[in-house]
């Protein structure tokens, strides 16, 4: 319908938080209608969550909500009440996927498990994304994105050997098993449109976690191989590798031993011209070597920019990056050549600037077309599709149903 890539696939969208919201997004952004269903009272819990304008809350201000949920229609729909089921089922009639995140078993308490579901829509398909799965022993399970990561072994291997264990900063993980979900329930819709083949999918994030290709799946298969637990590595423990402090902030340097000749050439300094630094194991040898070269390291690095090191790295042909600010990351002019933030009219939060496509298709490209919802902002729109006057709308606000 709207020249994208997925313009025809129509989702409806009983996810909230993040991980739910971020896949359903993923479709929204190249073209799927999606329909965001929403509790009339107070909606997608997101709302509350921060960043806030200001450090001002408000539901509708939300930033986290606001990037998960662009491009998304939204309604408010109480799925308890007699009537709220009734349009429910209408809503699924026309739906190719739904995508849900209750807690396991909520689905089918509520009457619209899959089989249920599939008696209004035989060709529909149903993601059901949880914590640990619709099964196992760990089916009930509450869980936040630090129980995850502690438990998928990535937090195991993360920090310093002498203080306890770091996760990922913030929503990371969650956003990112987000982005798998939707390649899953892409690969069931391609099976049902193509193959007529519907289905519903059982989606863990503790599970996409483990398989996630990140140090987790390193940790995980090099165990699996050969026996041995990667440790936490002390900070600077490498030569030349991992995060270092310069004159206005960090910059991660891969250089390492295997590239020491253009290390010493690059900071010039006499005393590390001995060829014995160019031996074999010499720092293992002889640690006092290590010291020296790290003292003349590290002042060198603190006399120098993060953009001054970038350019010499650069020109050096090793590999190094400034650690960026979000105001340099948003300035920075290669993004902004590439388009890679737009700004965009919110009706609450006014002018926004936000993250644009996240990757080019030449024929049937990402759009922005329109911010996250109100809540209950497409009410009317929506339930007017159905065949609901404006006075049963009113009567249904009255009922709080929607």
């Amino acid at each position: 319908m709207s020249g994208q890539a997925l313009g025809d696939l129509k989702v409806l969208d009983l996810t909230w938080y993040v991980t739910g919201p971020f896949c359903t997004k993923m479709l929204a952004d190249f073209g799927a209608q999606v329909l965001k269903v929403e509790r009339p009272n107070g909606g997608d819990p997101a709302r509350r969550l921060g960043p806030f304008p200001k450090d001002a809350p408000h539901p509708e201000k939300s930033g986290l909500f606001f990037f998960l949920n662009c491009n998304k229609q939204g309604i408010t729909l109480d799925l308890k009440s007699d009537v709220g089921k009734k349009i429910f089922l209408d809503l699924v009639k026309d739906a190719d996927l739904l995508v849900e995140s209750f807690s396991p078993g909520v689905m089918e308490a509520l009457g619209f498990g899959y089989e249920a579901l599939t008696k209004t829509n035989p060709g529909l398909v149903m993601a059901s994304i949880s914590n640990f799965g619709q099964t196992g022993p760990y089916r009930d399970y509450r869980a936040t994105d630090l129980i995850l990561t502690a438990m998928g072994n990535e937090m195991y291997s993360h920090g310093l050997p002498d203080l306890p264990p770091l996760k990922n900063p913030l929503t990371r993980d969650l956003i990112g098993m987000g982005a798998t979900a939707a390649a899953g329930v892409m690969a069931a819709v391609y099976a049902a449109k193509w193959k007529g083949i519907s289905q519903y999918l059982d989606i863990s994030i503790m599970e996409t976690l483990l398989a996630g290709v990140d140090y987790r799946m390193a940790c995980l298969v090099a165990f699996q191989y050969s026996g041995r637990v990667n440790t936490r590595m002390p900070f600077g423990g490498g030569v030349a590798v991992g995060p270092m402090p310069c004159k206005d902030g960090y910059v991660e340097i891969v250089a390492g031993v295997a590239n020491f000749s253009k290390l010493i050439e690059m900071i010039g300094d006499e005393s590390l011209k001995d060829p014995e630094f160019l031996e074999p194991d010499i720092f293992i040898r002889k640690p006092e070597r290590l010291e020296q070269f790290n003292a003349i390291w590290y002042d060198w690095l603190a006399r120098h920019t993060k953009k001054e090191l970038d350019k010499i790295f650069t020109d050096m042909k090793l590999q190094a990056s400034p650690y960026a600010t979000p105001e340099e990351v948003m300035k920075d002019p290669h993004f902004t050549a590439r388009e890679c933030f737009i700004e965009v009219d919110h009706p609450v939060m006014g002018r926004v600037k936000t993250l644009g496509r996240p990757f080019i298709m030449e024929k049937t490209p990402w759009q922005f077309r329109m911010p996250a919802p109100l809540l209950g902002q497409h009410n009317d729109e929506v339930y007017g599709r159905l065949g609901y006057s404006g006075e049963d709308l009113v009567m249904l606000r009255q009922r709080g149903i929607i």
